[in-house]
C-alpha cells in the first residue's frame, strides 16, 4: 500500500473512533492546565493510527501528540494529531478532525485530514495536488483583505500570547477584513484555506502535528504557508503559522508584524 493510501486510511480509522465517542459518556482529563483537555478518543485514535502505520512501515518514525515513540534510523517520520479540536469534541461541538502526515527528510510528502462529522477527507501528495473527497481543491482568488474571510486560533497561553493575538485581531478589523472566525481546530482551518472557504489563517503557536498535513494541503492547493518572518515552517518545533491563498500573504505578514 502506498504512503498516501495509508495516510487516508489512518485518518479515517481515527474518525471511526471519534464517531464512536462523540456526544457519548466519557471521562475528560486535563494535561498542562484546566483547558488543555484529553479524552479517551485522543488516546484510542492515536493508538489505532500508529498501529496501522506500523503494520505497513514498522521501521518509520512516529511523532504524535499524546505519546512518545522510539527513534529509528529511518528518514521517514509520520506526524500525527489523533484528535485536533479536543475542546470542541469534549463539549459536543462538531468541529474536530484527525491529521496524518508523512515527512521524508525535511519535506512533507503526503497528508490527510479527516472530519468525520461532515465525512470530509482532505488529502494531498507532494507535486500531485490537493483534494477533498477525490475532487481537486484550490485556494480562493481574493486579492485584498477587504474581500477576505480569515480564521485565527488561540493557543493555551492566557498571558502575553493571548494579548498579542487580540492586538493583531484588532488590526485586521481596522484593515476592513470581511470577517473573522475562530473554529478551534487548526488542521481544519488549514483545510479551509486550501479549499478556498477562507482566504487566510494565523495562529501564534502550533505544534508540528497541528500543521504538518495542512501545510502540504495549502501548498498543493496553490497557497502559501510560513512562519511570522515569512520563512518556511520548521516541522520540528512549535511555531507561529500564517497560511493564505498567497495573494494576501504579504499583507497579512505586514499587519501581524506591524
Amino acid at each position: 500500500m502506498n504512503y498516501l493510501s495509508v495516510a487516508r486510511k489512518a485518518a479515517k480509522e481515527a474518525g471511526k473512533i471519534h464517531k464512536k465517542y462523540f456526544r457519548g459518556s466519557f471521562k475528560i482529563r486535563t494535561k498542562s492546565n484546566s483547558f488543555d483537555l484529553l479524552t479517551i478518543a485522543d488516546t484510542e485514535s492515536e493508538k489505532a493510527v500508529v498501529s496501522l502505520i506500523k503494520t505497513y512501515f514498522p521501521e518509520h518514525n512516529i511523532l504524535a501528540e499524546e505519546y512518545k515513540y522510539p527513534k529509528t534510523k529511518s528518514p521517514y517520520t509520520w506526524i500525527i494529531d489523533p484528535l485536533d479540536g479536543t475542546n470542541n469534541f469534549a463539549s459536543g461541538l462538531p468541529i474536530f478532525c484527525a491529521s496524518v502526515a508523512l515527512q521524508y527528510n525535511d519535506q512533507i510528502i503526503v497528508g490527510a485530514i479527516y472530519d468525520v462529522t461532515r465525512d470530509e477527507l482532505f488529502y494531498a501528495q507532494k507535486n500531485k495536488g490537493a483534494f477533498l473527497n477525490r475532487k481537486r481543491i484550490r485556494v480562493n482568488s481574493a486579492m485584498r483583505l477587504q474581500e477576505s474571510l480569515l480564521i485565527t486560533g488561540f493557543y493555551y497561553s492566557r498571558g502575553r500570547k493571548m494579548i498579542e493575538t487580540l492586538r493583531i485581531i484588532k488590526k485586521f478589523f481596522l484593515a476592513h477584513i470581511r470577517g473573522l472566525r475562530r473554529l478551534g481546530a487548526a488542521a481544519l482551518d488549514l483545510c479551509y484555506v486550501a479549499s478556498g472557504r477562507v482566504s487566510g489563517f494565523w495562529e501564534f503557536e502550533l505544534n508540528p502535528w497541528d500543521y504538518a498535513a495542512g501545510k502540504l494541503l495549502v501548498e498543493e492547493a496553490g497557497g502559501r504557508i510560513t512562519d511570522k518572518s515569512g520563512n518556511k515552517l520548521p516541522l520540528t518545533k512549535k511555531t507561529f503559522v500564517i497560511a493564505s491563498n498567497a495573494k494576501i500573504h504579504s499583507r497579512m505578514l505586514a499587519i501581524i508584524n506591524k
